[in-house]
């Protein structure tokens, strides 16, 4: 076996065991399962518990979800929240909302914990309270994300995190040959975050690539 053929292999066991690391549970599985119904992709189990983890080191009471889906990531986010902490997420679909409030509630969690608001995110983030969020999770249209980065920030309180999945978007996002309007997109935020001097960044290799970034 050559060298190259040995990294790639052990670079594919690291990614298998990383995102095998705490596997769903149930109620997760569920809510996965229903997300494969309607056809969309939720993120996956490792960028799942770096949610959890990222809402568990804030000890986040506030905290916004661009993109609902079906309750995955909703349901990792509340894991990591405090026990009064509530979860606003927003998408324009009715039965996304519908089927992330049922896995919320399957999880335990009362209808107190959630607020499930129905419309366009660019509409909906002007009207959040400003500078009254420890966490913002964007997870929508990519051609959004630019907006939802300038949008986002706003909301943050000092030392809030922002974040983005996927940007890496399957190796889009670093082929310079990639000129669609998604893989542009998230392109701009990318460089955006990493030159807005008021926010410490990160790309964390899960998610597709979890573009994080706190607000100093």
């Amino acid at each position: 076996m050559s060298s190259g053929t040995h990294a790639a292999s052990s670079a594919d066991l690291d990614a298998e065991f990383v995102e095998g690391y705490l596997p769903d549970d149930e109620v997760l599985a569920t809510a996965r399962r229903r997300a494969a119904d309607f056809g969309c992709s939720p993120l996956g189990s490792a960028a799942g518990s770096t949610l959890r983890f990222l809402a568990a080191t804030l000890r986040a009471r506030a905290v916004v979800e661009i993109g609902t889906g079906a309750g995955v990531s909703g349901l990792h986010l509340l894991r990591g929240m405090a026990d009064d902490g509530v979860l606003t997420t927003i998408d324009i679909e009715p039965e996304y909302h519908r089927a992330a409030r049922k896995a919320f509630l399957e999880a335990g969690y009362l209808p107190g914990r959630m607020r499930l608001i129905m419309g366009r995110a660019l509409d909906v983030l002007p009207r959040l309270t400003h500078g009254g969020y420890d966490l913002v999770f964007v997870d929508s249209a990519r051609a959004e994300y630019p907006s939802c980065y300038e949008k986002g920030v706003a909301l943050l309180r000092p030392g809030g995190i922002l974040a983005f999945h996927n940007v890496l978007g399957g190796g889009r996002t670093a082929d310079p040959s990639r000129r669609d309007p998604e893989t542009l997109a998230l392109r701009e935020v990318a460089r955006a975050i990493r030159e807005d001097e008021r926010l410490v960044p990160a790309m964390l290799p899960v998610g597709g690539g979890l573009l994080v970034a706190a607000l100093a």
